[in-house]
């Protein structure tokens, strides 16, 4: 599919709006950036992998770490193998929260190229 940017815009638009008036989390943008990383690329992932990857501090990711961990999003674990880490592991309420985002964006799509 092949988008002009306004029709980009405007998926994108109709998703966000989708999102905010669903039931459930209402995550900042960069929240939900943090999220689909760690539900999109394959594991495992660190507070500090996170943070040189999107390029922000090890501070922002915990906190949205903490938001996320509160919600059920995702959990910390101390890795086994070097106990400085902490590894973010997924969580069911993540995933059924990551595949109804997924199914937010379609169904926008849909409408968009109705």
């Amino acid at each position: 599919m092949e988008l002009k940017p306004s029709q980009a815009l405007g998926l994108w638009h109709t998703a966000s709006l989708a999102l905010v008036h669903q039931e459930g989390p209402d995550l900042t943008l960069r929240q939900l950036a943090i999220l689909l990383h760690i539900y999109l690329v394959p594991p495992p992932h660190t507070v500090r992998g996170l943070a040189l990857t999107l390029g922000v501090t090890k501070p922002v990711i915990t906190r949205a770490l903490d938001t996320m961990g509160h919600l059920g999003l995702v959990r910390r674990v101390r890795d086994e193998r070097d106990r400085r880490n902490v590894v973010i592991k997924r969580t069911v309420d993540g995933s059924l929260y990551v595949e109804k985002l997924g199914d937010i964006i379609i169904e926008s799509g849909v409408k968009l190229t109705a």
